[in-house]
This record gives C-alpha cells, structure tokens and sequence, in this order.
C-alpha cells in the first residue's frame, strides 16, 4: 500500500525532473527512482527492513520485472 502511494504521488514527480537523466540512460535511471522508492517504503513502515542501496535495487529490479510479466500476461488482450 506504501508504496502504491509512492508510485502515485512522488513518483510522477521525481520521474518529471529526472527526465534529462533518464533520457540520456535509455530509462535505466527508472530504476534508481523505483529503488529511492522502495527505500523510502523502508523508512516509512518499522516492519518493512532493507539493508542498502543495492538489496533496494535489486528488489525494485524484481519488482519491476515481474510488473511487465503480469502486465504482458493478463493485459495483452486488452489493449488490442
């Protein structure tokens, strides 16, 4: 639910200013918000523990793909 939260209020945000960045990474740099994201979840819930920046970024890398997974597997039909 954090983190729902933050994919809709920050995220958009942080995404807006780092688009030079982002452009000039081809998009990696998405990943580095995700993993900003994921460690402000840490901050924010006590039951909720990562320990550093790349065991975020490797749970945002996760994360990330098994989002386009789901999403190329339940959602392919309804966007045709």
């Amino acid at each position: 639910l954090v983190i729902g939260l933050l994919n809709i209020f920050i995220k958009p945000l942080l995404t807006v200013l780092t688009i030079p960045i982002t452009v000039f990474t081809l998009g990696l740099f998405l990943l580095v918000i995700n993993t900003l994201m994921v460690m402000i979840a840490d901050y924010l819930i006590d039951g909720f523990h990562i320990q550093g920046f790349w065991f975020s970024f490797l749970f945002s890398l996760i994360f990330s793909l098994s989002n386009a997974l789901f999403e190329t597997l339940f959602f392919k039909k309804a966007r045709r």
